[in-house]
């Protein structure tokens, strides 16, 4: 839920509630006013009525008097007190029930007791008070409408950098030169944000230039002392002076420098992947270049009596070359190398993607962990970039990458999204 409409839903319902709580005590004051207007209004009638009888001597006054129903009732007692109350009765002269208001006490004429009521409607009095309840929620209720109207304008208004500021953050990207673009505001708070997101976004672009060209120098300046580290090992290793035991030692570190060899080899390409400098993309025919790369790997295959089955469908791809090559070429040393003997490997394109299946060992691998760096099977030698590769390749090329295990093969999965594909040339 955005921040906008929940203060809006609050706002709605805390309104809502207090014109309900205004209506039922604006009605109730209202009413109690009124039942007091009535009453003072029965009183003078009372004493109408009292006058009317003495002056004129007679018996009770008539029971329909000067708009009003009065009731006698004989009794042998009367009760002078005063007593109010609401109650329904039949108009006589309106000929329906209606509200009313009456006043009961008691009256005497002539040695005999009266107990005398007084009805008035209410009705006029009620449609009154309706009328003018109904004016005033009205008047709130637009009121209402058009603060909301106000205050969606405003915080629009008053929000519009902030949503600036978030959409820059959005766009922002280290391997741009592009600085953070500044926000103008007349709201401090927002000033102070951007302000503060500008100095973060230059300080991270500063600390990242620096790894970035530490990382590069180091693996540059690492290449070097391995290689003659290599070349002195070879060397050492055609001599036919060394023992058994010094040709083991010296063959154990053969095997660690070139593994670090190929992690910095690695963690360099990784480096140039992340900062996207592997050069311009150009339309490559996959199918010729799989053939190529197949038979690059026909040796490592047929020493270990494995059975390469290819399907390949002519598909032209606009991709970058560099790293495509290197995306088939970890996927078929894979294929190989974790397979086992005279197990199989299958191949296919088409112009939705590539699939590699390979038999291996009869275990799913752990989707959560494989694309993680430096993540390797305790069985595995390797340096643990190589599905990070393979997964950082797609992801900068926009290819969708998954793996899947199924009836003993592991599936690698690359699918091609439709932009980069010539459909014209595509089956």
């Amino acid at each position: 839920m955005k921040l906008l409409t929940g203060y809006n839903r609050i706002l709605i319902l805390v309104s809502t509630i207090g014109l309900i709580c205004i209506g039922f005590l604006f009605y109730h004051t209202l009413s109690f006013y009124l039942n007091k207007q009535i009453d003072n209004n029965l009183v003078e009638e009372l004493m109408e009525v009292k006058n009317f009888t003495d002056i004129r001597n007679i018996k009770p006054a008539h029971d329909l008097y000067d708009g009003l129903v009065i009731k006698y009732r004989k009794v042998n007692h009367p009760d002078t007190i005063k007593q109010f109350a609401d109650t329904a009765f039949y108009n006589p002269k309106k000929q329906r029930r209606e509200t009313a208001r009456y006043l009961r006490t008691g009256v005497s004429y002539e040695g005999s007791h009266y107990e005398v009521t007084i009805f008035t409607s209410k009705v006029e009095w009620q449609d009154q008070i309706k009328s003018i309840i109904l004016i005033i929620i009205s008047s709130l209720l637009l009121l209402l409408i058009v603060l909301l109207l106000i205050n969606r304008f405003m915080t629009r208004r008053l929000w519009s950098p902030f949503w600036q500021i978030l959409e820059n953050i959005k766009t922002f990207n280290l391997d741009q030169d592009k600085s953070f673009a500044s926000v103008t505001s007349p709201v401090q708070e927002f000033q102070e944000l951007n302000q503060a997101i500008i100095d973060i976004s230059a300080r991270i672009r500063s600390d990242f230039r620096e790894v970035r060209l530490f990382t590069e120098n180091a693996s540059h300046e690492m290449m070097t002392p391995l290689a003659v580290i290599n070349s002195k090992l070879d060397t050492m290793l055609q001599s036919d002076r060394l023992g058994k035991e010094e040709s083991e030692t010296l063959i154990d570190l053969y095997k660690a420098t070139s593994r670090l060899t190929k992690l910095n080899q690695s963690l360099l390409l990784l480096v140039k992947i992340d900062n996207n400098i592997v050069g311009e993309q150009e339309d490559i025919e996959v199918a010729s270049l799989l053939v190529e790369r197949i038979n690059y790997f026909q040796e490592l295959a047929q020493k270990r009596n494995l059975s390469v089955m290819t399907t390949l469908n002519p598909v032209i791809l606009k991709t970058n070359k560099y790293l495509f090559e290197i995306l088939i070429n970890n996927l078929l040393s894979n294929s190989i190398k974790h397979n086992y003997e005279n197990g199989n490997i299958e191949i296919i394109l088409s112009a939705h993607g590539m699939i590699f299946k390979n038999t291996g060992r009869a275990q799913a691998l752990d989707q959560h962990k494989i694309f993680d760096r430096f993540f390797k099977d305790s069985n595995s030698e390797g340096t643990g970039l190589g599905l990070a590769i393979l997964k950082q390749i797609s992801n900068q090329q926009h290819f969708r990458f998954s793996y899947t295990y199924s009836g003993n093969q592991h599936c690698f999965e690359i699918f091609f999204p439709t932009a980069l594909l010539d459909i014209g040339l595509s089956p």
